[in-house]
């Protein structure tokens, strides 16, 4: 007998501006829905600076959904494939150690976006410990509990995590991030990209309202 509950996981990398949108907005409605929303940290999204005409649209893409989902954040001059040439692997560690030690939810999520705002906001480093130390402290964790999840993410089996639950994405044959599986009824469907809200509603039996799902609606 498969369990009526519904869940929602969201496979994410803080390098991922897209990632972040798709972030802020299942916090919002997990309640709404009464879903179980679960945090799954993947390693392997790549830049999009390759193809000139994706940064073209993206920097405008990006602009429009950020003031749609009120979710801030500014595209540097300089890309940040190429200012941030080692990606997120340090940060991605770093996460998952604080995903594996804090079972609290509030310490990985205030951790996940400072590193989302320093990318995507203030266009700061993520890449070297002094980076996720300052990430770590703006996110309410102690000097003592970063120094901690530092010397945590350099060790086997966190490598290994964030390995595993990598694999796990690839498996449900991930091509890009945010990828969202969600579980209805032992039914699992997939979707790809922070657009897909309302389609995500449908299939678990639930209502799209909106980026602000607990905003009142304005009366005539």
């Amino acid at each position: 007998m498969f369990s009526s509950r519904k869940m929602i996981k969201l496979f994410y990398d803080v390098a991922s501006p897209y990632s972040w949108l798709a972030f802020e907005v299942l916090c919002r409605y997990r309640n709404v829905w009464n879903v179980d929303l679960i945090f799954a940290l993947f390693l392997g999204n790549k830049p999009p600076g390759l193809n000139p005409s994706k940064l073209i649209y993206m920097d405008s893409d990006l602009t429009l959904l950020s003031e749609y989902f009120g979710v801030p954040m500014f595209r540097p001059s300089t890309p940040v494939e190429k200012k941030f040439r080692r990606h997120s692997l340090n940060a991605m560690r770093f996460v998952t150690a604080v995903a594996e030690r804090e079972k609290e939810r509030d310490a990985l999520e205030s951790v996940s976006i400072e590193l989302w705002k320093r990318m995507w906001r203030t266009h700061q480093d993520i890449t070297q410990p002094a980076s996720l130390t300052e990430a770590g402290l703006k996110a309410g964790l102690s000097a003592n509990e970063v120094e901690e999840f530092l010397t945590l993410s350099k060790s086997q089996p966190i490598k290994d995590k964030l390995k595993s639950v990598t694999r796990e994405a690839l498996e449900y044959k991930c091509f890009g991030l945010p990828f969202i599986v969600c579980h209805v009824n032992g039914k699992a469907e997939v979707f790809f990209g922070s657009d897909k809200f309302e389609l995500m509603a449908y299939f678990i039996g639930e209502k799209w309202m909106g980026p602000y799902p607990n905003k009142p609606i304005a009366t005539m």
